[in-house]
């Protein structure tokens, strides 16, 4: 029996696969009732953990290859302003880092962190530089949009050379799946939860009314206007100069 070697995330890249990342937890658990607005703390991961598991499969089933361990914001000062945990001791930042990553290695599977830190380096005062060697040693590899706005943004990445491609705040398993849609000529498969997708409206062929069939085509949504919120969108447009002369 051979034990493959699960493969890390820069060797994926090196490799010329693309990696479709996963999207935002903390909106979509708060749509559903599960995190606070304004504090946007993770203690969903204990209260609520199927909820949490539950979003982990759609963006899972939606095409995404990395997923991220729900504890935005799980930070000493967050907790506490959110009210729900107390008496909790943290060692900031990089330290507690590279405790999180030695336990999750046991997994078996492919982990990644991130730092947010100052220039100056975490809140303990430790340099960028040394917070990068201290990840290494253990042994770390180094507004809401359509689903048709997402297909353009992923083109545009894929075309400037980026392949690790996925979002955060807003991003809903729909979206992570419009990234794997567009993709899917270069990965050579499509995510499961296409299976109940027509890409670009395609499923509208079959409706009964003309001007629904209509838009079973990509040139009509990657034209559509939304009807709000953005510059120059109908409910914002200017007339035009001679509307008048023009029959307008």
């Amino acid at each position: 029996c051979v034990r493959m070697r699960t493969q890390g995330i820069l060797e994926r890249l090196n490799a010329g696969e693309v990696v479709v990342g996963d999207g935002g937890y903390v909106m979509q658990l708060e749509r559903r009732g599960y995190v606070k607005a304004g504090h946007w703390t993770p203690e969903a991961a204990v209260e609520h953990p199927e909820a949490v598991r539950q979003l982990h499969r759609e963006f899972l089933r939606a095409g995404a290859n990395v997923l991220q361990t729900f504890t935005f914001y799980c930070s000493e000062d967050k907790l506490e302003i959110s009210g729900n945990v107390t008496n909790i001791t943290f060692v900031n930042y990089v330290e507690e880092a590279g405790w999180a990553v030695e336990v999750l290695k046991t997994s078996g599977k492919p982990v990644g962190a991130t730092l947010c830190i100052s220039p100056h380096g975490d809140m303990d005062g430790v340099p960028p530089g040394e917070c990068a060697v201290r990840l290494v040693k253990a042994a770390l590899e180094t507004r809401a949009i359509t689903r048709w706005d997402i297909h353009k943004y992923t083109r545009e990445a894929y075309n400037a050379g980026i392949r690790y491609i996925g979002g955060c705040c807003g991003f809903e398993p729909y979206h992570i799946r419009a990234i794997a849609e567009e993709l899917a000529a270069e990965r050579g498969f499509l995510p499961p939860a296409s299976e109940k997708h027509g890409l670009w409206g395609a499923a509208l062929e079959m409706h009964t009314k003309p001007w629904v069939r209509a838009r079973a085509r990509r040139e009509y949504w990657e034209n559509l206007l939304p009807a709000s919120g953005r510059p120059k969108c109908p409910s914002m447009a200017t007339p035009a100069d001679d509307y008048e002369t023009a029959g307008i």
